[in-house]
């Protein structure tokens, strides 16, 4: 949109007329005032704006106009029209951060070849600061070039730089941390703490503890004093993760800190502000949680201003050879192995596994069989062997009439077995914490 100001109704309705034959989406006001409520609202393409707005000819209304204009929408191009023109009057403007400056009358023909160089270099511009921005992004450990995870490296972009609460969404394994610390390492943050909080596992007795800090003697076992974690991301950002495992007391006292940015420690009646800016991550169902009152609906609202859900592996399966020719890069670099690398069948398999347990599990399974076969070329055999699954656990190419949750029931009582039902172990097998495989026990009614 092309915004006209001009107190003249005449010059409004010659080039409203103008710029609308040239195609243009064109909108018209006569008053400074009419001018800024249409640019604090929308960013308009360009600017075509008069110089004097009453009787006066010095060009001083038009100036303050454009250093208003140029505060909310430094983007925008202004080419500034007078009747009074002069070269000192236009240095000013130039100075001001206009783009051009006309004289009245002007000639329709130059007029608009003036309006396109003005949005063409400004395009122009824009594309520049967007690859740059693209090129500075810091994706870190974040591996893969599919069109899934391609948009939420696009969503992080836009919002990096604000101080939103973020809320990552998505199945255990699926690398929730790794775009948290995204979110940090690309913000105005980046150089602040970043303080990670498993919220899954710290107990209600130890919640304001950990959270708030305590001073000595607050309670029995104070023997000095605690800085919470609250505290330790101050000017930074704090990464509340597991935060559909909080129970509901707890939740109160974590949304006062969030809505009011105050905190008081554990024995120390005195409020403490902090600045931090709160990303959590939680693979439950928080809508489902709020509607079964196991999770406030405040609290909810209050950390999803920004939902960035990832993936599942099984989603994005053109990124899994990536991973793991980075898994096993890595381990051969800390072990001090030579390179390995994979037959064509072997990364077929690995493509076709279901992984209820997501990256994580994939991991797991790149490093034990590289590590257990010693062999410099992994074939399907290898990782076959290394597999928890059993013969019969279903594959991509042989899970027809199954649900994902009886995909995931099968994975889990293959663990136990295989594992004899140590549940640290069939955890991290599958790539999920303890209390999220307790969850999962109760849900799908197995017993031990």
């Amino acid at each position: 949109m092309i915004l006209v100001i001009d107190d003249d109704s005449a010059i409004r309705t010659s080039l409203s007329f103008l710029l609308k034959r040239a195609k243009y989406d064109v909108q018209a006001v006569s008053s400074p005032k009419e001018a800024m409520a249409i640019v604090r609202a929308v960013s308009p393409e360009l600017i075509l704006m008069d110089m004097n707005f009453s009787l006066t000819t010095s060009g001083d209304e038009g100036i303050t106009l454009l250093k208003q204009v140029k505060i909310f929408r430094p983007e925008s191009p202004v080419i500034l029209m007078t009747a009074w023109g002069s070269i000192d009057l236009a240095v000013k403007g130039m100075q001001a951060g206009a783009f051009d400056f006309i004289t009245k009358p002007w000639n329709n023909a130059a007029l608009i070849l003036r309006i396109e160089t003005a949005l063409e270099l400004n395009n122009k511009r824009k594309a520049e600061e967007e690859k740059k921005e693209g090129d500075n992004f810091d994706r870190s450990h974040i591996i893969g070039k599919s069109k899934a995870l391609m948009d939420v490296l696009e969503t992080i972009k836009r919002i990096c730089r604000t101080n939103a609460s973020v809320l990552i969404t998505g199945e255990s394994g699926t690398g929730k941390e790794l775009i948290a610390e995204a979110v940090h390492r690309n913000s105005p943050r980046a150089k602040k703490p970043f303080v990670k909080v498993n919220l899954g596992g710290i107990s209600q007795s130890l919640f304001e503890s950990e959270m708030f800090g305590h001073k000595k003697g607050a309670f029995t076992d104070a023997s000095s004093d605690r800085v919470g974690r609250f505290e330790l991301a101050d000017k930074g950002t704090i990464f509340l993760d597991e935060i559909g495992d909080l129970d509901l007391s707890c939740q109160v006292k974590l949304l006062r800190v969030l809505q009011e940015q105050t905190f008081e420690v554990l024995g120390d009646s005195r409020p403490r502000k902090v600045d931090i800016r709160v990303v959590s991550a939680t693979n439950a169902d928080l809508r489902q949680m709020v509607q079964e009152h196991t999770f406030r609906e405040d609290l909810f609202y209050r950390i999803n201003l920004i939902t960035v859900h990832l993936p599942a592996l099984r989603e994005r399966r053109d990124d899994i050879p990536l991973l793991v020719r980075h898994f096993a890069d890595l381990q051969c670099k800390q072990n001090g192995l030579p390179k390995v690398d994979f037959t064509p069948e072997a990364m077929d398999y690995l493509k076709g596994l279901p992984y209820p347990g997501n990256i994580r599990e994939l991991k797991n399974l790149v490093e034990r069989t590289l590590l257990v076969s010693g062999k410099d070329t992994l074939d399907v055999s290898d990782f076959k062997a290394q597999n928890i699954q059993s013969a019969e656990a279903p594959t991509v190419k042989n899970m027809e009439g199954l649900t994902l949750e009886e995909v995931e029931r099968q994975r889990i009582l293959q663990a136990l077995a295989q594992y004899g039902n140590n549940l640290s172990q069939v955890a991290s097998a599958l790539g999920v914490s303890r209390p999220a495989l307790y969850r999962r026990l109760e849900k799908y009614n197995i017993e031990l």
